[in-house]
């Protein structure tokens, strides 16, 4: 097979090769282990097949760069760099976005080897072209471009080449084409900062970051809108966490949020400020931060009583984010009788509301009801049995209701909120106490597709894996449990048929 390959490579290297051949080196080298060709491997075959991208003939080059890409892969980033410069920077300027991925993607392979990445830093004009390219119009070569850069800046020397020289200007000049590159570029300065308080000390004196803090505080509510969240990404961090702090830029995100009740357009950018403590609060402290902004858990409160199905829906997610640690719960706890009049509602929305709201309520309902069983306290317990029974007058059959309708999503979105409470002795009881549902849970025969029985599976699992469990249930319907656990989740009984004497 690789003889053939290397026939066909030589063909291409002639020049003479007609895309049927072309067609047929493609297949010949997906049979063929890329360490087989190394020794084969030429630079004029390379050079021919980078040749042949010179057309405008999709077919053709589309082919080439199948070719190439597994080609390139037999080869060291080092000899790529030293013998095909010129080829990766023609590959950058092509007209077809498919060649500017595949030369970006080698780029970035070289990058990571630390026998060239100096190369690369040593080649301004091939870092000068990747930084164009994020204001390309596909938005698939931005994405390659930012990924190859964010490579770049992993290291010192690499901080230095894009922040320390001329291509810092080159990333600003790019950011003046449009709105979307700009955006574009803070993406790339985000994911640059979260690498390191380093990385982030670059991005900050390059001016860059405290460009994206004034658009994230400025006038205009739509670019707040879209800044946000590049700024919570950059709150993922400790030392991003530190640094948003250090700048005052929490407490004036908190005081937007408190002005926000006299701005008529408030609900643009409103949504993704009150994600953003949201996300602090697990990061950080749930606690901390709701007590030091307390403005966050009465925005999230009054957006999920509203009756504006977007703001509900934020709010819901907001609350299954906070509650996802035991911390966050009992911050929620504290507000008693709001949030359980809170949970009501949560638990109407997962009946009635669009399918699309009923699955953040079933997903945020999953995460509140959710104890690890090392932190199953007396307390905790009570906690979220009184939290389940707030949902409706019958729980249990609300989401037995929603299993049971012909939606996967819903489906699978019901069993997870049975799987989040199955280690805990009181929906055990529960579970048990109610009619036909350990059957229910044991019957493979209404679990439809892939997705809904895995995560009936998780359901079983979820049971068996539980201390109490045998206690509960009994030994009798504990070892069904054990049986379609042992069996798998794509268990089918095997059906024996009798042959009958004289029968058609």
């Amino acid at each position: 097979m690789a003889e053939a390959a290397v026939e066909l490579l030589e063909r291409a290297a002639r020049r003479d090769a007609a895309l049927e051949e072309l067609r047929a080196l493609r297949v010949a080298l997906q049979a063929v282990p890329p360490a087989a060709l190394r020794a084969r491997l030429g630079e004029h075959h390379l050079g021919a097949l980078f040749g042949l991208l010179a057309v405008n003939d999709r077919e053709q080059v589309s082919a080439c760069v199948s070719i190439l890409e597994r080609l390139l892969q037999a080869l060291e980033p080092l000899y790529v760099i030293q013998n095909l410069r010129e080829e990766l920077q023609k590959g950058l300027l092509h007209p077809y976005d498919s060649v500017k991925i595949l030369t970006m993607s080698q780029v970035g392979r070289i990058v990571e080897d630390s026998a060239a990445v100096t190369e690369i830093l040593h080649s301004p004009e091939l870092l000068r072209q990747i930084i164009n390219c994020i204001g390309g119009e596909k938005i698939a070569v931005a994405k390659e471009a930012i990924k190859c850069l964010s490579r770049v800046a992993q290291s010192q020397e690499g901080l230095e080449a894009l922040f320390g020289s001329s291509l810092l200007s080159d990333l600003r000049n790019v950011m003046a084409t449009s709105d979307v590159v700009r955006y574009r570029v803070y993406e790339l300065i985000v994911e640059i900062s979260s690498v390191s308080a380093e990385s982030l000390n670059y991005c900050a004196n390059s001016g860059l970051i405290p460009e994206l803090i004034g658009e994230l505080t400025g006038e205009d509510v739509l670019v707040r809108a879209t800044c946000i969240e590049m700024v919570t990404s950059l709150a993922h961090t400790p030392h991003g966490r530190q640094f948003l702090a250090q700048q005052g830029v929490i407490d004036r995100i908190s005081n937007i949020i408190l002005g926000a009740e006299s701005d008529p357009f408030s609900s643009f950018y409103l949504p993704g400020f009150v994600k953003f403590f949201g996300n602090l609060a697990v990061v950080d402290s749930p606690q901390q931060i709701c007590e030091r902004y307390p403005v966050f858990m009465e925005k999230v409160f009054e957006m999920a009583e509203s009756q504006d199905p977007t703001m509900i829906g934020v709010a819901v997610d907001t609350l299954g984010i906070l509650g996802s640690n035991v911390e966050g719960k009992q911050v929620l706890q504290k507000t008693r009788s709001r949030f359980q009049n809170l949970l009501s509602k949560i638990g109407h929305q997962a009946k009635n509301a669009p399918t699309e709201l009923r699955l953040r309520c079933l997903d945020a309902i999953s995460s509140l009801l959710y104890l690890p069983p090392e932190q199953q306290t007396e307390d905790l317990l009570r906690m979220t049995e009184s939290w389940f029974t707030s949902l409706s007058s019958q729980p249990l059959e609300l989401f037995r209701s929603i299993s049971t309708q012909p939606f996967p999503d819903l489906h699978c979105g019901a069993l997870r909120v049975f799987t989040a409470i199955a280690n805990q002795p009181w929906a055990q009881k529960l579970m048990l106490n109610s009619p036909g549902f350990v059957e229910y849970v044991v019957d493979r025969s209404v679990e439809p597709d892939k997705a809904s029985k895995d995560a009936k599976y998780e359901l079983v699992k979820a049971l068996v894996n539980s201390k109490s469990i045998a206690e509960i249930f009994g030994n009798q319907y504990y070892l069904r449990l054990r049986a379609y656990l042992h069996e798998g989740p794509y268990y089918v009984k095997a059906v024996s048929t009798t042959a009958v004497e004289g029968a058609e």
